[in-house]
């Protein structure tokens, strides 16, 4: 089992940045790629960035040019940095593991608020 604990999030105005980050712990040799999700009000969640252990990274058109998916494998760490957010951003987000051999992502954070609004 992995588990991930978030931190980061919170409000923000249009234009703004914020930097999300999710330690894993655990069976962490296990992961073949880690990502960040997103659930607005009213809607199905959604990936939007995925990096590999290898360090390959994939972004939702969504987000391309603005978000970065980073990691630091000695902290076992995955980071999501947000820059010219807008009010389409604000959702939970979650990070999530995918283990090796598998398609899906089976570990979650708790989630946590992202907020874009003047």
């Amino acid at each position: 089992q992995v588990q991930l604990v978030e931190s980061g999030g919170g409000s923000v105005q249009p234009g703004g940045s914020l930097g999300l980050s999710c330690t894993a712990s655990g069976s962490i040799w296990n992961i073949k790629s880690m990502g960040w999700y997103r659930q607005a009000p009213g809607k199905q969640r959604e990936l939007v960035a995925s990096i590999t252990t290898g360090g390959s990274t994939d972004y939702a058109d969504s987000v391309k040019g603005r978000f970065t998916i980073s990691r630091d494998n000695a902290k076992n760490t995955v980071y999501l940095q947000m820059n010219s957010l807008n009010p389409e951003d604000t959702a939970v987000y979650y990070c999530a593991a995918r283990p090796i051999g598998t398609a899906d992502y089976g570990s979650w954070g708790q989630g946590t608020q992202v907020t874009v609004s003047s």
